[in-house]
């Protein structure tokens, strides 16, 4: 467990639609620099946590606090969340009718207010990053979908965020282009990037996890700092069953 201050605090929260219940009251910190893998089946709240996070879902009740910011009502506490929260989803939502280079440039110059050779170069610089130097001025729809899912990221990370938010990034990328992707997120994890990411991919979870977390019904079942033992010898039972499941399916 990496030695962090708490930067975002999620206190008894619920969320509804109707009948169903996303999120059962549930309570956790996140430290900074830490980097937890969130896990569990399908539907379990595991999503709607980290859309929550970032006010993309309103939270029924509870508090979410994050550095220091109460997420509520207020237009200005919401945007000054967001602009401190980067976020990658399954699909890469690109813009496109506009290229790599300017869809990484956009947020920074009408948020943080750039000039356009600021933006331009941080975004080069996360190009180089990312492995896609070659590819600043081409579209969307002229690169693969781990390509984009990199750009996805890379435009995430212009906005130097503190805390990034992945939401099963790779679940929508044909496998050989899995790989691609969570080689960037490996790099970022041991720059000290504070990281929540959920994901499907146990092998990368169990490799750059600080702590797991695993998701049933709307609650956190069990979590743990020791991923390793995790993986090999969960203690809850629905845990243990989720991860047989797994490794009889792989």
């Amino acid at each position: 467990m990496r030695d962090g201050k708490p930067i975002i605090h999620v206190e008894n929260v619920h969320k509804s639609w109707g009948a169903f219940t996303a999120l059962k009251g549930v309570s956790i910190t996140f430290k900074e620099g830490e980097v937890v893998c969130i896990i569990g089946p399908s539907g379990s709240g595991k999503s709607t946590l980290l859309r929550t996070i970032n006010h993309l879902e309103k939270h029924d009740s509870g508090r979410i606090v994050v550095d220091g910011i109460e997420l509520d009502d207020d237009i200005k506490h919401i945007d000054a969340v967001r602009a401190e929260v980067g976020m990658v989803f399954q699909s890469f939502n690109l813009f496109a009718h506009m290229t790599v280079l300017d869809n990484i440039t956009l947020a920074p110059r009408r948020v943080r207010k750039w000039s356009k050779a600021k933006a331009t170069q941080v975004a080069l610089e996360l190009l180089e990053r990312v492995g896609l130097s070659a590819h600043a001025h081409k579209y969307p729809n002229q690169l693969s979908g781990g390509q984009q899912q990199r750009v996805a990221i890379a435009r995430a990370l212009a906005m130097q965020p503190k805390v990034m938010l992945f939401d099963e990034p790779t679940s929508a990328l044909d496998p050989e282009m899995v790989n691609e992707v969570l080689l960037v997120m490996r790099d970022l994890a041991k720059s000290g990037m504070t990281m929540l990411i959920v994901t499907h991919e146990m092998g990368f979870a169990r490799e750059v996890a600080d702590r797991v977390i695993f998701f049933d019904h709307g609650s956190i079942v069990e979590e743990s700092t020791d991923p390793q033992a995790f993986f090999s010898n969960p203690n809850h039972p629905r845990a243990q069953a989720f991860l047989k499941q797994i490794k009889h399916a792989a």
